[in-house]
């Protein structure tokens, strides 16, 4: 939740619907000072892939619901938002929040799936898509980043 907060932040704070690049980083790196100015492209860049903002002729807009969220007083982004999270990860904890299933419920499956049916010769990736395609889970989302995680790993 704390990446979307910190997406939110200069749009609730300017009160704006839209922001130019050049503002949304000035607001992070330099009015607030949470990150360097690097960060919050990065931040943008992941914001974009998440579909959370789209970034269309020099303009950001968010796309969810600012409205609904809520800044604390003293709010400061955690170190742990700049660690990209693994798209095995990601489809992971869907299929877990879609289920209502434990996280460690969910890994256990695909490991389990790995060793028992497939003897260690099936990768992480695809394992937890056929994990997500036994409970209908959508992945479209998801897929170009597993199947580049797996060209990159032969």
């Amino acid at each position: 939740m704390s990446f979307e907060i910190t997406i939110a932040a200069p749009f609730k704070h300017t009160r704006k619907d839209r922001l130019q690049k050049n503002d949304f980083i000035f607001y992070l790196a330099l009015d607030r000072k949470w990150m360097s100015r690097e960060q919050a492209t990065w931040l943008i860049d992941r914001g974009v892939d998440r579909g959370l903002l789209t970034f269309n002729d020099g303009w950001l807009t968010p796309h969810f619901d600012i409205t609904s969220i809520t800044i604390p007083l003293g709010y400061r982004p955690p170190p742990d938002i700049f660690q990209e999270e693994e798209p095995h990860q990601a489809l992971l904890r869907r299929i877990a929040d879609t289920t209502g299933r434990p996280l460690t419920d969910i890994t256990s499956e695909v490991n389990q799936l790995i060793h028992d049916r497939f003897d260690g010769h099936i990768r992480i990736e695809a394992a937890a898509a056929l994990v997500a395609r036994k409970y209908r889970i959508p992945m479209d989302d998801l897929l170009p980043q597993l199947k580049g995680m797996l060209a990159k790993k032969k």
